[in-house]
């Protein structure tokens, strides 16, 4: 019985080093898990019950901050408006055209390599750069694309200068940069199995059949994660649009006229220009529930729609 206790007061005692000596690895994790995740995220949460104007202290205000937000705030409409276009019209354009361009890289050619490297180069283009690359081609006077058009005695839009077409540009610059997307996109294609296309051809099924019937359901677990992961960001889109409205001659947020004023780009306001940190968290707090709501959406509404494969070895 003694010989027991002792065993076990061994163990337990070598149970307990290997947790110390796990959590002090795992300290450098922790702590900036602690200071830069956790702490922010609870602070947040609490500033946004809160009149906080820096450098004042911040003042216990309870629900104000999010009644004003959706019965005062004239420019939510705006903001939503403008965020879930590019949500709804942007990233279903962009999922189609990268499966096309990932399907003409899937096709054997002569330097597929070579290609594949081309439609990949614009994805790892700096943002600030790419932005500025495509304010000097859509430029209304200078620009490459207008003194295309012009040639063939079209007149070009005034692109990012107008507020029709400011959104549109948008999404124009976005399909420039779908390479990291294709390339999701070509490995999904690469692994269907030619099994099931050569069954479909036995059965007569044409091009379209097989894209239709083969393609497009293997692919579906790679189209759901591009979906929600498109989406997700297109709900948090900042950095191309207040470029491109900074560099506008009007100084309003999000010109011309608005159309550029995307939420995260009126968050940004709210915060860092206005300095109202308390009704800025709870911006942010808004759209982390409008995320998750679209987020639980997409993957409760398309399951029935993917298919996963279930592989029978052990």
């Amino acid at each position: 019985m003694a010989l027991n206790r002792i065993k076990q007061g061994w163990s337990n005692r070598r149970a307990r080093r290997r947790f110390v000596e796990g959590v002090l690895f795992a300290s450098p994790w922790l702590i900036g898990f602690l200071a830069f995740t956790l702490y922010p995220t609870a602070a947040s949460f609490y500033y946004s019950f809160t009149k906080y104007s820096m450098p004042l202290p911040p003042v216990w205000r309870g629900l104000e901050n999010y009644i004003r937000l959706f019965t005062q705030d004239r420019y939510i409409p705006q903001i939503l408006g403008n965020t879930f276009y590019l949500t709804l019209l942007g990233i279903p354009v962009q999922l189609v055209f990268a499966l096309f361009c990932a399907i003409l890289l899937n096709l054997k050619i002569r330097g597929q390599a070579l290609w594949r490297t081309i439609f990949v180069l614009p994805s790892l283009m700096p943002v600030v750069a790419t932005t500025l690359l495509w304010i000097w081609i859509l430029n209304p006077q200078f620009g490459i694309v207008n003194n295309i058009l012009q040639s063939f005695g079209i007149r070009g839009p005034l692109w990012f200068a107008s507020p029709k077409w400011s959104k549109p540009s948008i999404i124009l610059m976005q399909l420039w940069g779908v390479g990291s997307t294709t390339i999701i996109y070509l490995a999904g294609l690469q692994g269907v199995p030619q099994e099931l296309y050569e069954s479909a051809e036995l059965d007569g099924a044409g091009l379209w059949q097989k894209f239709w019937h083969v393609t497009l359901p293997m692919i579906s677990p790679v189209t759901l994660f591009n979906l929600v992961t498109g989406v997700i960001w297109s709900l948090q889109y900042f950095t191309q649009a207040f470029i491109a409205s900074e560099g506008l001659t009007s100084t309003a947020p999000g010109a011309p006229q608005g159309s550029l004023l995307f939420y995260g780009i009126y968050l940004y306001y709210q915060a860092f220009v206005y300095l109202r940190m308390g009704y800025a968290a709870a911006l942010a707090w808004i759209l982390f529930i409008i995320t998750m709501i679209v987020t639980v959406i997409i993957m409760r509404g398309l399951r029935r729609w993917t298919y996963y494969e279930i592989s029978g070895r052990g």
